[in-house]
């Protein structure tokens, strides 16, 4: 069974940074595109952050110049790192990911930034 596991979310100042890790495991044959997507309440889920299988990197204008996504094919890992964060980015956050040729979810992670 395909499995997405997150790490690293939690509760951070305004300015502060934070860094979601998301590891693939399980019958894995192959990997395409990997990103980021969060949830705040009464909202719907939006893109935050995608990656492609070579790189290609996709980003929300809200976050642009802010967070970064990158990942490690061999490791089958997706990483988020956030800077300069701001209360409006408080959210469930959820990997996503399209494996065997359909789409994973992650359990999802809160990140809460307070002022």
């Amino acid at each position: 069974q395909v499995q997405l596991v997150e790490s690293g979310g939690g509760l951070v100042q305004a300015g502060g940074s934070l860094r979601l890790s998301c590891a693939a495991s399980g019958s894995i044959f192959s990997i395409n595109t990997m990103g980021w997507y969060r949830q705040a309440p009464g909202k719907q889920r939006d893109l935050v952050a995608s990656i492609s299988a070579l790189g290609r990197t996709n980003y929300a204008n809200s976050v642009k110049g802010r967070f970064t996504v990158s990942r490690d094919n061999a490791k089958k890992t997706l990483w988020l790192q956030m800077n300069s964060l701001k209360p409006e980015d408080t959210a469930v956050y959820y990997c996503y990911s399209h494996i065997n040729g359909g789409d994973y979810w992650g359990q999802g992670t809160q990140v809460t930034v307070s002022s």
